[in-house]
């Protein structure tokens, strides 16, 4: 059974957008980091141009997902390697905040990982520039 993917955007007149990320219904940054943890900057993890890290390739990559209230230069940052097997999107060798148990495996569908992923970067309503 493959995990599910869901991408939220938060962003509050005294924090910029961040990147939320939920699997299978749970906030992973809250899980990892506490209910005071902060996610991604968005145009990092969700570039205009649909390039970013969290595009998964044949190609691993480490992925900084959130970090705690007092940083990830203090406590570390929540991160996954993501890689692409197929049709087949794999979020494995975790790094946690103050060396918290590591996370297990996520398996998701690639058709399913791509639109998720498709959807949050096509929505940009963090990104507009303010009313005069």
């Amino acid at each position: 059974m493959f995990n599910r993917l869901e991408i939220e955007i938060r962003a509050t007149v005294r924090s910029p957008a961040q990147v939320r990320v939920r699997v299978d219904g749970e906030d992973l940054v809250e899980a990892a980091a506490g209910p005071d943890g902060l996610g991604s900057y968005a145009p990092r993890l969700l570039p205009a141009d649909g390039d970013g890290p969290l595009r998964a390739t044949d190609r691993a990559r480490r992925v900084e997902l959130g970090e705690p209230e007092c940083t990830g230069g203090c406590c570390g940052y929540l991160a996954a390697t993501v890689r692409r097997y197929g049709e087949l999107v794999v979020w494995s060798d975790w790094e946690t905040p103050d060396d918290g148990p590591p996370l297990p495996d996520f398996h998701f569908d690639a058709r399913q990982y791509d639109a998720e992923l498709a959807r949050a970067t096509a929505d940009r309503w963090w990104d507009a520039p303010p009313a005069p």
